[in-house]
């Protein structure tokens, strides 16, 4: 089993014709990604020849979901559209969306939250997002694909490229994965750790899981008391526990103000929550392994 995104899980690629579309759709069918179909407005009736294979464009997410029945967005449009985009997809009943744009709009991130998830009830992955994959059957997004490796542990991040780090450090220590997850680092996001976390522990397959906070937000803090009532082991990592008091730096989440979201507080709610918390990222393996009994 896994989450969000399996085996048999139908991708559409908005924006498939542009570069950035192309190259990554590209890389998820090299992964083994069942990618059906694209979306370009204008394009509609051409086709996309992504490493060989031959990937149908249509103008609007609607018309393939009807000619192909996928139920899987990956986004690869402009920030400026890119909320639009993923409005379209819930509109037109995909069931997982995964905003890969960085740089949208506040505004334009609350109106594609409120519609995508609140209205539409979708499960949705960023915006400014690395993306989903579940080892050994399907990748969603732009994470590099030869680090991934099927095992029992899930991972939830807030940062790309402590996604593959951490990724990377587990596969070599022989711990492979069920479902990573790059949630994105905005102040406006598709899925929180809370949510996510409720899935894995839901998923059979998953023992253990992997929680990458950072300074900013109360995210971590609210993870912290589900991880209470959970009854798999959680392993965590704190980024910016040196980041100088006062100075805004990382994502455009990861905004410290009025003594919340520092990682003094972070730190404090993983603890008594008893997730294991890693120092430094190379001693997550050691953890996870502690918490499989390994």
């Amino acid at each position: 089993m896994a989450i969000l995104v399996d085996k048999n899980s139908r991708v559409v690629v908005q924006g498939i014709t542009g570069h950035e579309g192309t190259f990554h759709t590209t890389a998820m069918l090299e992964f083994g990604t069942n990618v059906v179909a694209g979306v370009t407005p204008g394009k509609g009736g051409l086709t996309v020849d992504a490493g060989g294979t031959k990937v149908p464009v249509f103008n609007t997410v609607a018309e393939a979901a009807v000619e192909t029945g996928c139920d899987t967005s990956c986004i690869f449009v402009p920030p400026l559209f890119a909320a639009d985009a993923a409005c379209e997809a819930a509109d037109a009943g995909i069931d997982v969306i995964v905003n890969i744009t960085e740089g949208i709009p506040v505004l334009d991130a609350l109106r594609q939250y409120n519609y995508v998830v609140e209205q539409c009830d979708a499960r949705m992955v960023g915006p400014n997002c690395p993306g989903v994959v579940t080892a050994g059957q399907c990748k969603v997004g732009i994470m590099p694909a030869r680090i991934f490796k099927p095992g029992p542990v899930g991972l939830i991040s807030r940062s790309g490229t402590l996604t593959y780090e951490v990724v990377n450090a587990l596969s070599e220590e022989g711990i492979g994965q069920t479902t990573c997850i790059g949630i994105g680092g905005d102040p406006v996001i598709g899925s929180k750790f809370i949510d996510l976390l409720v899935d894995f522990e839901m998923d059979a397959e998953t023992e253990c899981v992997v929680v990458i906070g950072e300074i900013g937000g109360s995210d971590e803090e609210e993870a912290a008391e589900y991880v209470k009532q959970m009854s798999k082991p959680v392993v965590g990592f704190i980024s910016g526990r040196t980041a100088p008091p006062g100075k805004r730096m990382g994502h455009a989440g990861a905004i410290v103000s009025g003594g919340k979201g520092t990682a003094e507080s972070k730190v404090k709610a993983f603890n008594e929550a008893g997730i294991l918390l890693a120092d430094i990222t190379m001693e997550i393996p050691g953890l996870v392994k502690k918490a499989l009994g390994k």
